[in-house]
């Protein structure tokens, strides 16, 4: 293959809220207690590839990275900061087959919604806007088989303390699939 096909071929990208260290190390602790509560089911998320994932791009060709800039850079021009903190557990798509754990966001403001909205816009034009309705979260764990959390119901939904935090800027990630 020649150099310049091997710089089109499509990278994986998203847009994402980093998280301090604070409400990280409150992460690690729900995480490590999920996963002895499991017994090994799962692939839990490292603290290092925790963020909260505003707007999932996937397959973008090289040539419209600069243009994608741009147009977050625009995005989230219109929104003012906004301040936030971890809310409660929560899985999908069900207590009684659950593909994914994770830590909502506290969403008081509209600032989450404004974000992803204002994302979602910009990018349209190359990137068709996900239907679901968003939800602010951290993903904890993935499961494969699907796991029953119906003996944790209690604990799902359950408030989840941690230090609030500001949220002022996103960022641009490319993503690596193993």
């Amino acid at each position: 293959m020649a150099p310049d096909q091997e710089d089109e071929k499509p990278l994986r990208l998203f847009v994402a809220v980093d998280v301090p260290e604070a409400t990280l190390d409150v992460v690690d602790e729900l995480a490590a207690a999920w996963r002895e509560r499991l017994a090994g089911a799962g692939r839990w998320v490292p603290r290092e590839n925790q963020h909260v994932t505003t707007a999932f791009l996937g397959r973008t060709w090289p040539r419209l990275v600069g243009w994608v800039q741009d147009r977050v850079a625009a995005a989230v021009a219109g929104v003012r900061p906004f301040e936030t903190g971890l809310a409660a557990l929560g899985v999908v798509p069900s207590r009684t087959s659950a593909r994914v754990l994770w830590v909502g966001l506290d969403e008081r403001g509209g600032g989450w919604d404004a974000l992803a909205a204002g994302l979602r816009d910009a990018l349209a034009p190359e990137f068709p806007p996900d239907r679901r309705p968003y939800t602010p979260h951290l993903t904890l764990a993935r499961f494969e088989p699907r796991v029953s959390f119906a003996d944790h119901r209690q604990a799902l939904g359950e408030p989840v303390e941690a230090p609030r935090f500001r949220v002022g800027h996103v960022t641009l990630y490319r993503s690596h699939l193993m």
